[in-house]
């Protein structure tokens, strides 16, 4: 059986953390969340897998390759161009992808599902595919229930009593809401569907194909089901999937390596002497770390692989990617730190480096470190008072 995943958009809403990495290789505790995708593809029998890249395409196709290894076959179909040898990304949309598959060469041949590249997913795909099929739709989108009080963070579905799809709110106030079931962005389409979508032009699933296939009265319905959905398409929604994977809330998610005391899971060769560092579980630490003594370390917390947390480091309910250097004494609280950038939970954030902070968090791989100016210092102080990021003394 044949899948599609969407992996060609650029995750502006995650951002800072894709301007290096595509959303799709986003890591839940080390693990991209498209791994996670294709391993649900395989438990239901989609092996021929096509996945349409365009922001950061290399990093997806580097990674993943044609599949073998996951127990899948995997193609590419790249939105962009080369200019003076650099890859230009150029996304078609989610259903402009679909159709310029087609075209190049007759692929979606039967039943086929899309997902997008962006959430976690533990849904039975074979019976949504054997609902789908009968009500003889030629197009269907499964639906989640959600309180009332979320509605406004989710594109509305409104149906009639057999699940035909009539029309779509996004986004709405939760008075003006229709309905409290949302689009979980999991499609099942026949190749009929295809012929909705013009050629060459950007066209989106959502918002152009949808509308198009309710005023064409075509078969399109909705799937109301009940599974575990975690979306990352905000940070917040990273930073609360990374939480709840913590706190074994997600089921498809382990956490990985081992736990060398109650909550707190280690990769290989970490250094820490636990004795003398203060923690609370859940935490993850990567290998190759270093936490140096009279550290706090409070969870639900992951530190990526080849970190340093330094002498008096407190790490409260936050998020540290690989390769970060976090000073002595430096406290971060409900922080997500990504490469130069140091952001809250909300998705607000600073350039570290712009705001002469550097020498409290950076790469650890840097040998140029200095100690900080009275200014510097200065500016730290200033921002600790909003930012929870001080160093004591300053």
């Amino acid at each position: 059986m044949k899948a599609m995943i969407l992996a060609a958009g650029k995750g502006t809403r995650v951002r800072p953390i894709t301007h290096t990495i595509p959303k799709p290789m986003i890591p839940i505790l080390q693990k991209p969340v498209m791994e996670f995708l294709l391993e649900l593809l395989r438990q239901h029998g989609f092996t021929e897998v096509m996945v349409n890249v365009s922001h950061l395409a290399e990093e997806i196709e580097n990674y993943f390759r044609d599949g073998q290894r996951f127990g899948v076959e995997i193609a590419y179909s790249f939105e962009g161009r080369i200019e003076d040898g650099e890859l230009i990304g150029d996304a078609l949309g989610s259903a402009g992808g679909l159709k310029k598959i087609q075209n190049f060469q007759p692929f979606f041949d039967d039943t086929f599902v899309v997902l997008c590249g962006d959430a976690l997913i533990d849904l039975d795909l074979t019976e949504a595919v054997r609902r789908h099929r009968e009500k003889g739709a030629m197009a269907s989108l499964v639906t989640k229930r959600v309180p009332s009080d979320q509605v406004s963070s989710y594109g509305v579905v409104v149906t009639d009593p057999e699940g035909r799809v009539l029309s779509f709110q996004e986004k709405p106030a939760v008075t003006e809401a229709a309905s409290d079931m949302i689009n979980t962005g999991i499609y099942i389409f026949e190749p009929e569907v295809l012929d909705f979508i013009p050629s060459g032009q950007p066209f989106d699933i959502g918002s152009d194909l949808f509308p198009k296939l309710v005023a064409a009265g075509a078969p399109f319905y909705a799937l109301p089901m009940e599974f575990e959905w975690v979306d990352i398409g905000k940070v917040p929604d990273y930073w609360q999937a990374i939480r709840s994977v913590l706190q074994g809330q997600v089921r498809q998610v382990q956490i990985p390596g081992k736990e060398v005391r109650p909550g707190i899971y280690t990769g290989l060769n970490v250094a820490a002497n636990w004795d003398k560092i203060h923690v609370e579980g859940p935490i993850y630490v990567g290998g190759m770390t270093r936490i140096e003594d009279g550290a706090t370390i409070i969870g639900p917390a992951m530190i990526g692989p080849s970190c340093l947390i330094g002498e008096g480091a407190t790490i409260d309910n936050s998020i540290i990617f690989d390769y970060s250097r976090i000073g002595p004494g430096v406290r971060l609280v409900e922080k997500l730190v990504f490469g130069r950038y140091c952001v809250d939970r909300n998705g607000d954030h600073f350039d570290l480096q712009e705001a002469a902070l550097d020498w409290l968090i950076t790469d650890v791989r840097r040998q140029d470190i200095v100690a900080p100016s009275p200014q510097q210092k200065a500016m730290a102080e200033l921002l600790g008072s909003d930012l929870s990021l001080s160093q004591p003394g300053s």
